[in-house]
């Protein structure tokens, strides 16, 4: 895998991002609470604060623990929950190593179908199903990943031109454009959600 992507907006972290599948699957993991680029450039924070240009599965999955929980924490923070974070990416490494052989692109290399690669992601710990749709559109959208039905398995992420998630970002404009359409999904969900709640207390009154 050697792919330019613009994820981090950072050009190593981004580099990293474009060549190791490990490196994407953690900064997707990280993808949480936090900016998207501050996410995605956590992979390379990782394997800087362990000597390296990559990261390994094996040697995560068998760091010690409260010192790899040391190293997220370190000042700057590689998330804004870094204890819960190094957690989950031991956690994650450690199902690698169980059932891939550490190996991060295993998940998806030579599976007939976005179906079963999406069942592979929701497998893996911290992946839940929106989190495994968004990388399965990553996938499909900038890494060449395309089994069949890639699309239909990603939902409305897997969407041309949606802007719905990291899988459109490309490059600073689209990055807004993403959040822009985050914030209108969330605004859009307040209102439901207070429409619901008022339709509620109507028929309580009733």
């Amino acid at each position: 895998m050697n792919v330019t992507v613009r994820l981090a907006q950072q050009p190593e972290a981004d580099e990293l991002l474009g060549r190791s599948p490990l490196a994407a699957l953690v900064g997707m993991l990280l993808d949480q609470q936090v900016p998207m680029e501050w996410a995605f450039t956590g992979p390379l924070t990782i394997a800087r604060r362990l000597g390296h240009e990559d990261l390994d599965a094996h040697e995560i999955a068998t760091y010690n623990p409260d010192e790899f929980v040391a190293l997220l924490c370190e000042k700057p923070a590689v998330h804004r929950y870094p204890a819960a974070m190094a957690k989950r990416v031991q956690q994650l490494c450690q199902f690698l190593v169980a059932q891939y052989d550490g190996d991060a692109a295993a998940l998806w290399k030579d599976v007939a179908t976005g179906r079963e690669v999406l069942s592979r992601l929701n497998a893996l710990p911290g992946f839940g199903k929106q989190k495994s749709q968004i990388f399965l559109a990553l996938l499909g959208k900038q890494y060449g990943v395309r089994p069949e039905g890639w699309r239909e398995a990603a939902g409305a992420y897997g969407e041309e031109g949606a802007f719905r998630s990291v899988a459109d970002i490309t490059g600073p404009d689209s990055l807004e454009q993403v959040r822009a359409t985050k914030q209108e999904l969330k605004r859009a969900a307040k209102e439901e959600k207070a429409a619901k709640d008022a339709q509620a207390r109507t028929k309580v009154r009733a």
